[in-house]
């Protein structure tokens, strides 16, 4: 098993595969996520999400990388009434993709990996992970929870050959998660993880459903595919019937 880290748009990401064909693939993998960063960071004034906030380029000049993933972050503001929001409609205005596009980033890297024919591989990245295959022969990826109070604890574990985790809550970076409807931080929840088959959406439902509270589960559960681990408000952990399959 080989293994690579690096420090990419604001958190650790770690590559494992069992046989890579060629070791300059790992380096393109990372090449991809930090193409990604210098395009949709909010945090680099020369990005294209700052230059858009600035007025500085228009929406329909933006690359066509752009401007798909804000059209899925739009599709997403609309169809959780408002919970997941890129755009600040309700609040400042500012124009952040960052819900939904570390999962498609690490989606987007992960194809070159399939591309050239790896089978067996898994990207983590600060707890988002998306998975491929087995470790070893005949044992599946293990996928821990962290448990929201105790950092040397878990709430569950996952087992998945193939498909996508994400988790949202305050634990990690603080409380800095605010529903756009109201403004107010998220209630009910201290975390809420989404497993499905692609990390894009499973990051961005995890957003969307944490800012929603125990009716996130529910929102989750109507995505074909998707399903839902929580942890909630008094530290019992709730699931819904998609996530049985995945329980070790």
């Amino acid at each position: 098993m080989l293994r690579w880290v690096e420090h990419i748009m604001g958190t650790a990401i770690s590559v494992w595969a069992r046989d890579l064909p060629d070791p300059a693939l790992a380096d393109a993998v990372y090449a991809s996520l930090r193409a990604a960063d210098r395009r949709f960071s909010p945090f680099r004034p020369d990005s294209e999400i700052s230059r858009l906030q600035r007025g500085e380029l228009a929406e329909h000049e933006a690359s066509a990388d752009v401007r798909r993933v804000l059209a899925m972050c739009d599709d997403l503001q609309r169809s959780s009434g408002g919970a997941f929001d890129a755009r600040g409609h309700r609040a400042d205005g500012r124009l952040d993709p960052s819900g939904l596009v570390k999962g498609w980033a690490v989606e987007e890297a992960a194809w070159l990996l399939e591309a050239a024919g790896v089978r067996d591989y898994a990207i983590n990245a600060g707890g988002d992970v998306i998975v491929r295959g087995e470790p070893e022969p005949g044992r599946a990826w293990r996928i821990g929870l962290r448990h929201p109070q105790r950092a040397d604890r878990v709430t569950g574990v996952l087992r998945l050959r193939r498909g996508a985790v994400a988790t949202s809550g305050a634990y990690e970076r603080g409380q800095h998660l605010h529903d756009p409807r109201t403004g107010d931080a998220p209630r009910g929840l201290l975390s809420l993880s989404v497993v499905g088959p692609s990390l894009t959406y499973a990051d961005a439902y995890a957003t969307a459903a944490f800012v929603m509270g125990r009716d996130g589960l529910a929102w989750v559960a109507r995505h074909p595919g998707y399903g839902a681990y929580a942890c909630t408000a008094d530290g019992r952990a709730t699931w819904t019937p998609e996530v049985e399959r995945y329980l070790t």
